[in-house]
């Protein structure tokens, strides 16, 4: 399975701000250029590499003064906006050894979350690819509100190999790979594969590390392994020390074997790139409708709205026992629905008579 990893002709490679930068030290070019060393080297066997870094905000600290990572919004803008020409302008200097150009895109949710935004993003991709160069992409933490963040490069990393149907990605963090507990504790023992998610029934995540300069931590790795496994991808998880040995297929850190298909890009964007506005709660009939036929909803089978949306909005619908089955792009706005609670299309007036989530705007989740 893993020779899958050696012969991907797309990879994206995810780095964490641990990995790359001490506190209070701010970056470590060693660990930059080592990085670079085995991502040119893949570069150079023809593959074309994607690389997401983390260290923005860590890399600002110290140039700011700052002991550690700032709590309110505008010092993290700042410092993100100081450390990523930093980041940017030491990863270019790395590159430029290997004579490769690089190129630097910046993203918030929002780039992801609108369709235009992300046909844009794509494009923009496909043709630094094209043209040889080994795009730098980090989340624009000096813009990035708290209502627009992907929370964390985990998260991005995996929306971004799906957006270029990237055949690999690899999270690159400060541990070896996946511990059934907390590997600083005896006992913990490494999970060397995960072929479905019965394989993380023991397995008890953690969150940030001890460096307190990232913002996810282990679940928020096995989430975007599970993001991009059920796309078709191949992951790799496990410390930078260890890039060479992944990138090659060697046995290190822990295997995610793809669980899906392709989604139509479309699908994939509405399940995972999409933060809800609100539920719609649905009765069993439509549950068993939406989810195992495939049926558009409709009026009569929505029981209850909560949230504050407007029509083009993306929502949840949930069962009478409060799942999320699917999410959808709602048709109405929140206002419009109470009158319409389990009226047949033909009890409303003609401007009503339309599905309240059409199919081709539905994700099962």
């Amino acid at each position: 399975m893993r020779s899958a990893i050696a012969g991907a002709e797309r990879i994206v490679v995810k780095i964490g701000s641990s990995s790359l930068t001490d506190r209070g030290r701010g970056l470590l070019p060693d660990r930059i250029d080592a990085l670079v060393d085995v991502l040119a080297e893949r570069r150079k066997a023809g593959a074309q590499v994607v690389l997401v870094s983390s260290g923005a905000i860590a890399a600002g600290l110290a140039p700011l003064g700052l002991a550690r990572r700032p709590r309110d919004l505008a010092t993290q803008q700042a410092s993100a906006s100081v450390g990523q020409m930093l980041l940017v302008t030491r990863y270019a200097a790395s590159f430029e050894r290997y004579g490769l150009t690089v190129g630097q895109v910046l993203l918030t949710a929002d780039d992801l979350i609108r369709r235009a935004h992300y046909r844009n993003a794509n494009r923009n991709f496909e043709r630094l690819l094209d043209l040889g160069i080994v795009p730098i992409v980090n989340e624009n933490d000096a813009v990035a509100t708290d209502e627009i963040r992907f929370g964390d490069n985990d998260r991005l990393a995996a929306l971004v190999a799906h957006l270029l149907r990237a055949d690999a990605l690899v999270l690159l963090s400060d541990v070896d790979g996946l511990y059934d507990g907390d590997p600083r504790r005896p006992g913990a023992r490494l999970v060397p594969v995960v072929l479905s998610s019965d394989d993380l029934s023991d397995v008890v995540a953690g969150t940030t590390g001890a460096s307190g300069v990232g913002t996810g931590g282990m679940a928020s790795k096995v989430a975007a392994a599970q993001v991009a496994t059920s796309a078709g991808v191949h992951v790799v998880l496990t410390s930078a020390g260890h890039a060479a040995g992944a990138l090659a297929g060697e046995d290190v850190g822990t295997y995610f074997a793809p669980t899906g298909r392709r989604l139509p890009t479309r699908l994939l964007w509405l399940r995972h790139a999409t933060t809800p506005r609100g539920r719609l709660t649905l009765d069993e009939g439509a549950v068993s409708a939406v989810v195992s036929r495939r049926a558009s909803l409709l009026s009569v089978g929505v029981t209850g709205v909560s949230g504050d949306f407007v029509a083009g909005d993306p929502v949840d619908l949930v069962s009478t026992e409060g799942v999320a089955v699917a999410r959808g792009l709602v048709a109405y706005d929140a206002s419009e629905l109470p009158p319409l609670l389990g009226k047949s299309t033909d009890a409303v007036s003609a401007k009503y008579r339309r599905e309240v989530v059409h199919r081709d705007d539905l994700a099962l989740l």
